[in-house]
């Protein structure tokens, strides 16, 4: 925004609980509104920005109101985990455009949110790199069949260890992605290859495939972000340095393409780029998030319940890098399948799956 400002104007920001950016941000961009999700800062954050022409609210709530502000015209929605869909829906509802970074949204829910995009008239512009990259080699040729997509993963911080290596490992070593910088959550989820299976998910969603038109590459420089094949066997890549920035401008620009002073590309750093296939058996997130994407249903809502929990319980010391998956399996063999969920049963399989997950913890 501070290299676009002649482009775009900050309405609302929100945050769950970073008030100290948040205040920084507001002076910065004053924006109508900000909404910190953590009433008990609330107080903070109102003093901090008394002076302003700010509003201030808190709580969740005030988060899936204000995204239905009249002078909003896309939302950016980041918000992590399951968290991100009442006010994505909300945003649809109020026929905001959306510039769609959780994943969550998609997973939990997609069915629902792709029909109610489409009813409003609403476009979903993918901020994931992966999801962008298809966006991108997507564009001019949405006429051709595709037939198929390669969803590219680092392999994360662990990649080629075995199953001994992974018994032992603690959250340190895990949150040390080779490539990428990230939320703790996502870091995790890289690790364990379950972003790229939750990825797989949204990707179904996003761009209208089966299960069986998408697969995932491992490339661990992170330079291919993503690939589209077409019926005629011809394939394009988007290519960049690993940087959430250029997706994230393309979706709020499109179609457009602005200018940036972004680091740029060279060749002559990355002489060789490699490929392989990712290990599903070491790392299981990745085949029981295929499962999921393949049954459909309430499935990918129980899996990235039990995913939430058990990222907060490695976080916190409380189970083992290999017991996350052990977890996430137990949970889709207990929670009742519904094959065509409605809002509120996405509502409560979340709910009964967190419940279970945290059951199935070690004491």
């Amino acid at each position: 925004m501070r290299a676009q400002s002649d482009t775009f104007i900050v309405e609302l920001l929100t945050t769950n609980g970073n008030a100290d950016l948040l205040i920084q941000q507001a002076k910065e961009f004053q924006p109508n509104a900000v909404v910190i999700a953590d009433e008990s800062k609330f107080q903070f954050v109102r003093d901090a920005l008394k002076d302003l022409p700010v509003k201030v609210f808190a709580g969740t709530d005030a988060i899936t109101q204000c995204v239905q502000m009249s002078e909003i015209d896309i939302v950016l929605t980041a918000l992590v985990g399951y968290a991100g869909l009442k006010p994505t829906l909300e945003a649809i509802r109020a026929g905001k455009q959306i510039a769609l970074a959780n994943k969550e949204t998609l997973v939990v829910a997609g069915e629902l949110i792709t029909s109610l995009a489409k009813e409003k008239n609403v476009n979903i512009y993918p901020v994931d790199s992966e999801h962008s990259a298809i966006f991108q080699c997507m564009a001019g040729e949405w006429h051709n069949k595709v037939e198929k997509i390669y969803l590219t993963a680092s392999g994360g911080p662990f990649r080629g260890k075995d199953k001994n290596f992974l018994s032992t490992v603690k959250k340190e070593e895990a949150l040390k992605h080779p490539n990428w910088e990230m939320g703790t959550k996502v870091t995790i989820d890289s690790a364990t290859l379950m972003n790229k299976g939750l990825e797989m998910i949204e990707a179904k969603w996003l761009f209208g495939l089966t299960p069986e038109q998408i697969d995932v590459i491992v490339h661990p420089q992170s330079i291919i972000h993503s690939i589209v094949q077409f019926e005629d066997g011809s394939m394009k890549a988007q290519m960049g340095l690993p940087d959430m920035k250029l997706p994230i401008q393309y979706a709020l620009g499109y179609p457009q393409r602005l200018k940036s002073d972004f680091k740029r590309f060279d060749f002559a750093n990355f002489p060789s780029l490699s490929f392989e296939k990712p290990d599903i058996t070491t790392f299981r997130n990745l085949a029981l998030a295929t499962e999921a994407m393949m049954r459909g249903g309430n499935l990918p809502c129980i899996i990235n319940a039990a995913n939430e929990v058990v990222v907060e319980a490695f976080l916190r010391d409380r189970i083992g890098f290999l017991e996350m998956s052990d977890t996430i399996e137990s949970c889709m063999k207990k929670i009742s399948f519904i094959a065509q969920p409605s809002y509120e049963d996405y509502v409560e399989t979340d709910n009964e799956t967190r419940k279970r997950a945290l059951e199935f913890l070690p004491a």
